[in-house]
Order: structure tokens, then C-alpha cells, then sequence
């Protein structure tokens, strides 16, 4: 794995209990922009994308109990669910991840939030750390 393929923190994913709560916090009290809201259907999640400076926030509420985001909150509480690294290559990189020993929970990229290219490590081979792999978008 060459030190070139890293490009940075993307975002950090928050689960919240309280979408609406949560964006008035930070964009009321402490001042961020919102830069995007979604639904995310196949991951279950509504999502608010904040501007912070050099990586965003991204505000996580489930739409479904069952979700992997209602059962994160189920069963720790709202708080930090995942660390986003942007990539060049997501498939690449999984290929490489995985030769080098890495669990993968997606062995191909998925489209996320934004529309961005996404796949997901498992945590138990980044200790403990849910860590989510995002394409970084062309140039244009």
C-alpha cells in the first residue's frame, strides 16, 4: 500500500437520535453550513452534511429501526460512527486491502451520499474503527 493512495479525512459520520436537534446545534450554536440533505435509501439514513474546513461532518438519522444506523444508536448512543477517507481508486483499493489481510465489508464500491463512490472496512481489522473509503470526484 503506497502512502500516495491516502488523500485525506472526507468526513466524519455522526449518528444521531435527533436529526433536527443535532443540525440546529451545529448550525445555530456552532456556526456551520449546511451544504447538503439527503435521503440515502438503501443505507436507511437521512443525512445532513456539514462545512467544517478541511473534512465535513456528516449528521446520520435512521429511517429504519432496523438500519444500521437506528441499531448503532440502539445500542450506543448517538456519537461518532465512522472516519471517511477519500481515495483515489475505491475499487483499487479494496483489491489492495483485502490482498494485505483487510476484512472488507464491501468488496465493491456503492453509491452513498452525494453520489460518491463508497465501501466500508470492517472494524475488525482497523481496530475497532468503522472506516468508510470514498472516491474522490474528478477534476473537471
Amino acid at each position: 500500500m503506497t502512502e500516495g493512495r491516502w488523500h485525506g479525512i472526507d468526513h466524519l459520520g455522526i449518528a444521531v437520535a435527533d436529526l433536527a436537534a443535532a443540525k440546529d446545534v451545529f448550525t445555530r450554536l456552532l456556526g456551520f453550513r449546511v451544504v447538503e440533505e439527503e435521503e440515502v435509501r438503501e443505507q436507511k439514513v437521512r443525512v445532513v452534511k456539514l462545512a467544517t474546513g478541511n473534512a465535513d461532518l456528516e449528521l446520520l438519522e435512521s429511517t429504519d429501526p432496523d438500519g444500521p444506523i437506528g441499531r448503532f444508536v440502539a445500542k450506543r448512543g448517538p456519537g461518532i460512527h465512522h472516519v471517511t477517507l477519500r481515495v483515489k481508486d475505491v475499487a483499487a483499493t479494496l483489491r489492495e486491502l483485502e490482498a494485505a489481510g483487510i476484512k472488507l465489508i464491501d468488496r465493491e464500491p456503492r453509491i452513498g451520499a452525494g453520489g460518491k463512490r463508497i465501501a466500508f472496512l470492517h472494524p475488525q481489522s482497523t481496530a475497532g474503527i468503522l472506516i468508510e473509503l470514498c472516491e474522490e470526484a474528478e477534476e473537471g
